[in-house]
């Protein structure tokens, strides 16, 4: 049996274009177990794309216009917070892959979101901390290095749970 699930027309869900003309109804609208999954991988492999973009940029600034303005140390934090970005950029594309092929997988949606979670806090404390030299910043990195390590025992439990393999 199909789970299906009903989603207020305006959500996200019903505004990424897979129900028509109907999303103006006004009306709730029912949504099977594969339509959400797909819909939940785009939304995913949208914001890896994303993210691969300021990962990028983020990188090109560091290595154009911070190399001569911060100290050595501070760049080689700087680089440190680009290089888990890009890592956790290919694991999030790698998840919301995942999401179109197997089953829907509370734990890999987990995983998506703690990666996310673990790019803005882990990556972007190393940002800010080499740019202002704040030093407390780095206090709150180790929260997105645990947020990275759950992403990736989520990931590990997707697999394990799946059946077919």
């Amino acid at each position: 049996m199909t789970r299906r699930k009903y989603v207020p027309v305006g959500s996200v869900a019903t505004s990424m274009s897979l129900y028509g003309h109907s999303q103006y109804s006004g009306k709730r609208q029912l949504i099977s177990a594969e339509s959400e999954r797909k819909i939940m991988a785009k939304i995913y492999l949208i914001i890896a794309a994303l993210n691969g973009f300021v990962a990028v940029a983020l990188g090109a600034f560091g290595a154009h216009a911070l190399k001569q303005k911060l100290s050595t140390d501070l760049l080689a934090i700087y680089q440190t917070g680009v290089q888990y970005h890009f890592y956790h950029t290919f694991a999030l594309l790698a998840v919301a892959l995942l999401m179109l092929q197997s089953p829907l997988s509370v734990a890999l949606r987990w995983s998506a979101l703690l990666f996310c979670i673990g790019i803005v806090i882990f990556s972007g404390s190393l940002y800010a901390l080499s740019i202002t030299g704040i030093r407390w910043l780095g206090a709150i990195t180790p929260i997105g290095g645990l947020a990275f390590l759950v992403g990736w025992i989520m990931l590990a439990i997707a697999v394990w749970s799946w059946k077919s393999v």
